[in-house]
C-alpha cells in the first residue's frame, strides 16, 4: 500500500499502540446566522484496533458531526483527535485528504456509484489519487469484489446490480486502499431486512479479519450485530456499553425468509 508523507503531522502524544481511535474533550460549535449551535459537548471517546462500535442516537444528537470529525471531513471547535496516534485535528486540508485516502475507508447509505461505470471502475476509483499503478489498482479492486461476493460481477453497471450488490460494491471501494478503519453512515438504511443482515455478515467478517469498524445506524436490530454500542444525546455520550448477546449474522440469515421478485 502507498504510504503518507507525513512530514507535519503531529503525533505529539503518545497512545496505547493497540488504540487507533483516541477523542478527547471535543467539543463542536457552528453558526447559524446568530445562533450558534453546540453540536458536541465534551465528547471523549477510545476505539481499540479491531473493534466493533456502533454510534446511534436520534436526529441533532451529535452523532453525524462526529462521524464526520472520525471521517476527517470536519475538524473539533476545541479538543484533540488521534487517528492511529496522529493528531488530526490540527491539519491542513491536504493533510486531511492524504488520511481520508490512505486510512479510512467510507461507506455511506446512498451506495454514491458513478452510474455509467461498471463495478470494477467504481471500486478502482480511489486507487487514483493513492499512485497506485493501473495493474496493481484493478488487482486490488477484483480482490475486494471477491471479499463482497461479486467476483462474477464485475462487468455489471450499477442499473444491472440490486440495491445490495451495488452495497457489496461501495464496501469494496472502501476496501480497496487498505484502510487501517472503516466508517459506514447508516450502510443499509436503503435496504431491506434480509439484505440488511446480509450486508452486516460482511462487516462482521471483514471485522474478524481484523479491520476497525464504525458504524451510525438508528436502528438497533442492525446495532446488536456490533461489538460495541455508544448512545449519543444533545452532544454528549449518553451511554457506551459492550453487546452482551452478540448474534452472527450468518446465522440470522438462515431464518430469514428469502424476498420473492
Amino acid at each position: 500500500m502507498a504510504t503518507t508523507s507525513q512530514p507535519d503531522m503531529k503525533a505529539t502524544i503518545k497512545q496505547d499502540h493497540e488504540t487507533i481511535i483516541l477523542v478527547r474533550e471535543v467539543h463542536k460549535y457552528y453558526e447559524l446566522g446568530e445562533t450558534r449551535v453546540h453540536a458536541l459537548r465534551g465528547v471523549s471517546i477510545e476505539i481499540k484496533r479491531g473493534e466493533f462500535v456502533t454510534i446511534m442516537g436520534a436526529s441533532g444528537s451529535g452523532k453525524s458531526t462526529f462521524m464526520n470529525i472520525l471521517g476527517c471531513l470536519d475538524k473539533p471547535s476545541a479538543g484533540r483527535y488521534l487517528l492511529e496516534n496522529i493528531e488530526v485535528s490540527s491539519l491542513s486540508k491536504k493533510e486531511l485528504a492524504a488520511i481520508r485516502n490512505h486510512k479510512i475507508g467510507f461507506v455511506f447509505q446512498g451506495f454514491n456509484l458513478l452510474a455509467r461505470t461498471t463495478a470494477l471502475e467504481n471500486v478502482e476509483l480511489p486507487t487514483l489519487y493513492a499512485r497506485i499503478s493501473k495493474a496493481e489498482g484493478e488487482k486490488r479492486s477484483r480482490e475486494a469484489l471477491a471479499l463482497v461476493g461479486l467476483g462474477d460481477r464485475v462487468a455489471h453497471f450499477p442499473s444491472q446490480l440490486s440495491g445490495g450488490q451495488q452495497q457489496r460494491v461501495a464496501i469494496a471501494r472502501a476496501l480497496v486502499n487498505r484502510p487501517s478503519i472503516l466508517l459506514a453512515d447508516e450502510p443499509t438504511g436503503n435496504l431491506d431486512s434480509r439484505t440488511s443482515v446480509e450486508i452486516m455478515d460482511i462487516f462482521q467478517n471483514l471485522n474478524d479479519e481484523g479491520l476497525t469498524i464504525v458504524l451510525v445506524t438508528h436502528e438497533p436490530d442492525i446495532a446488536r450485530f456490533a461489538k460495541r454500542s455508544i448512545q449519543f444525546r444533545d452532544g454528549r455520550i449518553h451511554r457506551d456499553e459492550r453487546i452482551q448477546t452478540r448474534p452472527r449474522a450468518s446465522e440470522v440469515i438462515q431464518n430469514l425468509p428469502k424476498l420473492e421478485d
